[in-house]
């Protein structure tokens, strides 16, 4: 049977699956026309994969969406090889489509799975083991045994730890990076898991309390200051416990009081995220406001003053001093001439201690560890200098 007709793509599939072609759906292509003609006279057609369009012996034929076709010829296996090789190319786009698809899911399953193996935190509040709402009131904070590490294939950061800050009193831990200062306070946040040892505060186990009872009973000025978007007021006091008259208190303390009072919305002036639309001094302070307010018996100080400048960190160091006399304050410290005042001074050395001493001590033992880093902060803080 000789057949021709004029259809767009979409159409040629369908028309060639017919079993039986009636004389009245032949179209006659318009002589003249610019569109193409193929004659199939028992021809063998076949799909090129590589350039995907249909070869009849050495002729490629390309069909595009709606480009006008008249296919005249036979109608016998040549139209078998049409209809399969435009549904090889529909089907191989559909197999690469669902590929990527399943590619894209398999990941969300593979993140669900990861989370399916990580250890769940204790419970947020433990009703037998909530201390008393005066604790802690000394301050006393004993490490023993203190063995950790940040997974179970890693080793040791901590190994072995044992030593007491006493109640009231200023501690300055030091050592070199990788000695294991900022492990040591993530322990007492509880934020890394104990390996072996204990933590007691005031003679309780921290490891039995929620996670909530503990942290709201710890004050924290961290390395890098963080402010939220909101207001300054928000920032000072997120759950609103306090009154405007005491955080205005606490802004005075931290010598921000006459900078906030200059601005046009006071306590209520915004805030952009990260805290942009302030200085790195000025939101390091702001720390130094919300520990203010919160006035917890034991303050850390995580490198507070490595990033701001001498001015910032001498008032930092007299406020510190001025309000926390009576709280246990361990400080981390960068610059090693902020821990020359401190009560006791903690040296660590691969996650064990090294020293533990009162500074005058140690540095009247000029070949003590500390001793030594200090003669080379000096140095180097002189060579920059001259510089």
């Amino acid at each position: 049977m000789i057949a021709q007709t004029k259809v767009s793509l979409d159409r040629i599939v369908s028309f060639l699956r017919l079993d039986d072609l009636q004389s009245d759906v032949i179209e006659r292509l318009p002589r003249g026309s610019s569109d193409t003609a193929i004659e199939i006279i028992d021809g063998n057609f076949c799909w090129d994969l590589s350039s995907s369009s249909a070869t009849l012996k050495d002729i490629n034929l390309k069909v595009q969406q709606g480009m006008r076709v008249a296919v005249c010829g036979t109608v016998g296996i040549a139209d078998l090889f049409v209809t399969f090789g435009f549904n090889l190319n529909m089907l191989q786009m559909w197999v690469i489509w669902n590929l990527c698809e399943l590619e894209n899911k398999i990941i969300s399953v593979e993140r669900m799975f990861q989370h399916t193996c990580i250890a769940s935190e204790p419970t947020l509040v433990i009703e037998e083991s909530q201390p008393d709402h005066s604790w802690p009131s000394h301050g006393e904070v004993d490490f023993h045994g203190l063995q950790v590490r940040y997974a179970p294939h890693l080793p040791l950061v901590l190994r072995g730890l044992t030593c007491t800050f006493p109640g009231e009193m200023k501690t300055g831990i030091v050592g070199r990076i990788g000695s294991g200062k900022s492990t040591l306070i993530q322990e007492l946040f509880q934020i890394v898991e104990l390996a072996a040892g204990q933590i007691m505060i005031d003679g309780i186990n921290i490891s039995v309390l929620g996670l909530p009872d503990l942290r709201s009973r710890l004050s924290i000025i961290p390395h890098d200051p963080t402010m939220f978007e909101g207001t300054v007021r928000s920032n000072l006091e997120p759950l609103e416990e306090y009154t405007d008259e005491k955080i205005r208190e606490a802004l005075d303390k931290c010598q921000l009081g006459d900078e906030v009072r200059k601005k046009e919305g006071k306590l209520d002036s915004t805030v952009s995220e990260n805290g942009e639309n302030w200085s790195v001094g000025q939101r390091q302070l702001v720390c130094l406001g919300r520990v203010l307010l919160k006035k917890s018996k034991v303050l850390v100080l995580e490198e507070a003053t490595a990033s701001v400048d001498t001015a910032t960190d001498n008032l930092i160091q007299r406020t510190l001093k001025q309000h926390f006399s009576n709280c246990t304050v361990i400080t981390i410290a960068h610059r090693i001439t902020s821990v020359l005042d401190s009560d006791m001074v903690l040296l660590l050395n691969n996650g064990l201690i090294e020293e533990h001493d009162s500074p005058t001590r140690l540095l009247e033992n000029k070949s003590s560890s500390f001793a030594q880093l200090v003669v080379e902060y000096t140095v180097r803080a002189n060579s920059s200098f001259g510089k």
